[in-house]
């Protein structure tokens, strides 16, 4: 049967596929538009087949807080490029993973992938795969956390750096301005000198030997020349531990509206019985090696080619 213009118009409409796909998708169905659409649904599969080995480390970091249910979310969505990260249709399919992640008690990727999304028949896993296809890059749900409470959440946004961070906060009235004002400030604290524990006493014990084997052997190569005594070496490294510690600890770290005083300080300087209860800080591409590409080997590999 002929196909119309307007039928390949209203079909790229659908599926957001280029022109001459949906045309031959409507060649091939005979002009029905839901068996066209799952070709083109069944097409995408196999791009998405070849897209999802390259690396994905650009995308998005995101939070999203629903206080009526008292259920906050941070998750990141990886890209090949910044470029389709900003397109309207990642950015859409972020929000609504955001959504089903507050709209259900789920812990894992993989079974988040398994969802019905939010306000739609298709599960997550689907809907991934037609973004990967009308996208055209390799696009990867990494993490998500999901807390319950009272939670509050930040995203930085610059320098090419993408940060969000969720806190859950008790106090005597988590709905006091004064309240939500502090946690806004640990939020900044959390986003700019990412700390890994809230306490001292919450580092691991492995994680404390480790780095003061490594601090010992440090300071044994620092004073080759002219070595100090082994209980003067210790002295120092112990100095250096408590550095480290109040380094990767929320409550040890000075504050960065007033360094004069730690954020421990700070908090009970208010008042209110502040207690932070568990925080999450995701920075975009952190730990996922990037492809360095060869511009000069890549020309000649082209070249080679023809």
């Amino acid at each position: 049967m002929a196909i119309s213009a307007q039928d390949v118009k209203q079909l790229k409409e659908m599926t957001s596929s280029g022109m001459m796909d949906c045309k031959r998708a409507l060649e091939e169905t005979d002009g029905d538009f839901d068996a066209a659409v799952k070709y083109l649904r069944e097409k995408g599969l196999a791009k998405a087949s070849k897209k999802s080995g390259r690396i994905a480390a650009e995308g998005l970091v995101y939070t999203k807080i629903d206080t009526d249910k008292k259920v906050g979310a941070v998750i990141e969505i990886n890209s090949e490029t910044d470029f389709a990260a900003k397109a309207d249709r990642f950015i859409e399919f972020v929000e609504l993973v955001a959504q089903t992640i507050i709209d259900n008690d789920v812990n894992d990727v993989e079974a988040l992938k398994q969802l019905k999304a939010s306000g739609s028949d298709e599960k997550i896993e689907d809907i991934l795969v037609d973004r990967i296809a009308t996208i055209g890059e390799n696009i990867q749900i990494r993490r998500f956390k999901r807390l319950e409470g009272d939670i509050f959440g930040y995203v930085h946004n610059g320098g090419g750096s993408i940060i969000g961070s969720i806190i859950k906060i008790e106090s005597d009235n988590n709905a006091d301005p004064v309240v939500a004002a502090c946690a806004k400030d640990l939020l900044l604290q959390i986003t700019a000198n990412a700390p890994q524990y809230i306490n001292m006493e919450d580092i691991p014990q492995n994680v404390m030997d480790s780095e003061r084997e490594i601090q010992l052997e440090i300071v044994k190569k620092e004073n080759e020349a002219k070595p100090k005594p082994q209980n003067v070496m210790e002295k120092i490294v112990e100095g250096r531990m408590r550095v480290f510690s109040s380094d990767i600890c929320l409550m040890a770290q000075a504050f960065v509206k007033n360094p004069d005083v730690t954020v421990q300080k700070h908090i009970e300087s208010i008042g209110k019985n502040i207690k932070v209860v568990e925080f999450v800080r995701y920075e975009k591409g952190e730990g996922i090696q990037k492809k360095e590409d060869n511009f000069a080997e890549e020309v000649a590999s082209m070249a080679a080619g023809n």
